[in-house]
């Protein structure tokens, strides 16, 4: 008996010796993360998982006005930027947000009287909100919890940077043509998504001025404010597998004239940025060649401010201009990447009461509205009015030079003082204070919050013997 199992037991040993060994578990089947394989023979059985992390922004646009009540009033709105996790859309266009007011904030003391002795008992507050829940097209509905960032909250107009002249013959070359298509692109992508918003017509929004212009009236948020919200927590999307193909792709840095979508990480404002300081913007749309993979969603940007100038008086607006010489690949790919490139915006989104404006080199500046000259027209001839005699006697002088003054309640003391030199006064303050506002005042500066989205056309030239700080662009 004790022979036989001897039998047994050799026979065993010698074909677990003539065996083949068995594979060691991948690392990616115990970790499905964006670890990166060998591009040489990726493994058949390595996965990518799909997930939007944490602090990722929803770029949400309320689709219709509300008329601001209370705390907890329901907001809804659309995702007007799509989110990618990795090379995959996993939140189209298009999705449906719904969230709440979570506080009106208090007016301070000073902006309140400032309000009242214009005639406003009902001066804008401050409100905050957040964004609770997705819809996606095909149904789904994913809880969310977001921060929405400073900075964000206001009307957007997509920026494009001026075309280029042409280097021969004013006749721009292939990569120019190029970036100029890609520009076009960007802007007309934008006005399509934008389009979901139920945008006032023109008379709605001469209502709600003249309603505004009432010493008491109920404060809007308006349809097409744009509010990024934080994801505080990732969202998983699953995971695909990563084929030699894909894996073989990844890393190549796109052609000269390329465009590509990233999202600002690093606030920049002319008040406060200098030059030489560090910037960084996170690539949030993959990019391809045809259908190969050159740079998945969460690759990096890295560059510096090469010119700011702020704001200053009288009436002189900031300009900022940035560039992009790093290219890195996202966070957990093995096969590292860090490519030297010349890169500047070729569009950016930006409030529109700041009137942002790019050249052609990508270089932003803020520039005065169009409507300064007919304010300070208005209100100098309704100066002007309160020095002209009337055959009624001098009612219509001092209400016109009220009016000029502190709009409503001008024109009251204008009628109960019965004095014209009161209204030439209050007249002449007006028109002047117009004046100093739109023209001697400190202008405006270039602001762009955390998550501002941007188009950032990307070449892999880079000047001999220059740094970015020194690059021909700082001089121009």
């Amino acid at each position: 008996m004790f022979s036989v199992l001897l039998s047994f037991a050799c026979a065993g040993w010698i074909q677990a010796q003539d065996a083949p060994a068995a594979p060691a578990a991948s690392a990616s089947t115990s970790d499905p993360s964006l670890a990166r394989r060998p591009a040489e023979k990726p493994a058949a059985n390595e996965t990518i998982s799909l997930t939007v992390p944490k602090g990722t922004p929803l770029q949400v646009a309320l689709d219709g006005e509300v008329r601001v009540a209370k705390v907890g009033q329901p907001i809804h709105g659309r995702v007007v930027e799509p989110v990618y996790a990795f090379d995959k859309l996993v939140i189209p266009v298009g999705t449906e947000a719904t969230g709440q007011i979570t506080k009106i904030g208090s007016v301070p003391g000073g902006k309140r009287t400032a309000a009242a002795l214009d005639a406003d008992f009902t001066p804008a507050h401050k409100i905050e909100v957040e964004f609770t829940s997705i819809k996606l097209p095909d149904g789904r509905e994913i809880a969310v919890h977001t921060v929405v960032t400073p900075g964000s909250g206001q009307v957007i107009e997509f920026v494009s940077a001026a075309d280029r002249s042409g280097s021969k013959k004013g006749q721009p070359n292939a990569a120019e043509e190029k970036a100029a298509e890609a520009r076009r692109a960007a802007k007309q992508e934008w006005a399509n998504a934008i389009k979901q918003v139920k945008e006032p017509g023109k008379m709605h929004r001469l209502g709600h001025y003249a309603v505004a212009q009432l010493p008491v009236h109920p404060q809007y948020i308006d349809a097409g404010t744009v509010y990024s919200a934080e994801l505080q927590d990732s969202l998983d999307f699953g995971t695909e597998p990563l084929t030699p193909q894909l894996a073989a792709s990844i890393g190549t840095t796109p052609p000269d004239g390329s465009v590509v979508d990233a999202r600002l990480v690093t606030p920049l404002n002319s008040a406060t940025s200098h030059q030489g300081d560090a910037v960084e913007a996170v690539i949030s749309r993959p990019v391809f060649d045809g259908d190969r993979l050159l740079l998945p969603e969460g690759s990096r940007l890295q560059g510096s401010v090469i010119q700011v100038h702020p704001a200053r008086h009288p009436g002189r607006n900031g300009e900022l201009r940035i560039v992009f010489h790093d290219l890195r690949l996202a966070e957990g790919l093995q096969q590292k990447m860090d490519q030297k490139v010349e890169a500047s915006l070729a569009g950016v989104e930006a409030a529109k009461v700041d009137n942002v404006k790019l050249d052609s080199e990508g270089g932003a500046k803020a520039a005065a509205p169009a409507t300064r000259f007919l304010t300070t027209t208005a209100e100098v001839g309704l100066g002007a009015a309160s020095f002209l005699g009337d055959s009624f006697g001098e009612t219509g002088p001092r209400a016109a030079g009220g009016a000029g003054g502190y709009k409503l309640i001008g024109i009251a003391l204008g009628l109960a003082v019965h004095s014209q030199p009161f209204g030439m006064a209050m007249g002449a303050f007006g028109g002047t204070r117009a004046i100093y506002a739109n023209f001697i005042a400190r202008g405006h500066d270039v602001v762009f919050p955390k998550n501002t989205a941007m188009a950032i056309g990307i070449a892999t030239r880079q000047p001999t013997g220059t740094t970015p700080a020194t690059s021909p662009v700082a001089q121009q």
